[in-house]
């Protein structure tokens, strides 16, 4: 079975930020035929999208997975449910955020999973923490390092790294 290097976005604006992102990690190491590389350090946000709500914390980790991206996204999607996501409104308030960002080097683009992210290249909040694990990492499509896209990026959110850590 082969492994892949995945690259996972956290957030979290409601209720107890910083406890959803650490209960996403713990269930995050809990995929099977899934580990944890590193979790980058974790920043507060602004709102993207639909920018009256409250802040985020955001943060990126990497995986090693034998999870095919459609088998990795459906789990991510499992830690949200059992977490306790409500889906209200698009880019609103949210319990929790799980999203594949890259996945070693392939495009996929189907009904069910699409990666790399669509919106990667136009969102600091997950640019910066990205950076912090993997500045040289090359999306597959526009052959620019992720140090590349956030050097470039348009957006102008706040994005201010956090006293906190993930650590589990």
């Amino acid at each position: 079975m082969s492994t892949y290097r995945a690259f996972i976005g956290l957030g979290s604006n409601v209720g107890e930020r910083f406890h959803h992102l650490t209960d996403a990690a713990v269930a995050l190491r809990a995929i099977p035929a899934t580990s944890v590389v590193w979790f980058s350090p974790v920043y507060e946000t602004d709102a993207w999208g639909k920018t009256d709500q409250a802040r985020f914390l955001n943060a990126a980790c990497e995986v090693s997975t034998e999870l095919e991206p459609a088998a990795l996204l459906a789990a991510l999607k499992d830690i949200e449910t059992r977490l306790g996501r409500t889906l209200h409104e698009r880019w609103g308030p949210r319990e929790i955020d799980l999203d594949i960002l890259l996945y070693d080097g392939l495009v996929v683009d189907t009904d069910a999973v699409c990666v790399p992210h669509r919106d990667l290249a136009n969102r600091r909040f997950v640019l910066v923490p990205l950076r912090d694990i993997a500045p040289d990492l090359v999306h597959p499509v526009t052959g620019l390092t992720v140090e590349e896209m956030a050097s470039a990026c348009s957006d102008q959110g706040r994005v201010v790294r956090s006293d906190h850590h993930i650590t589990v």
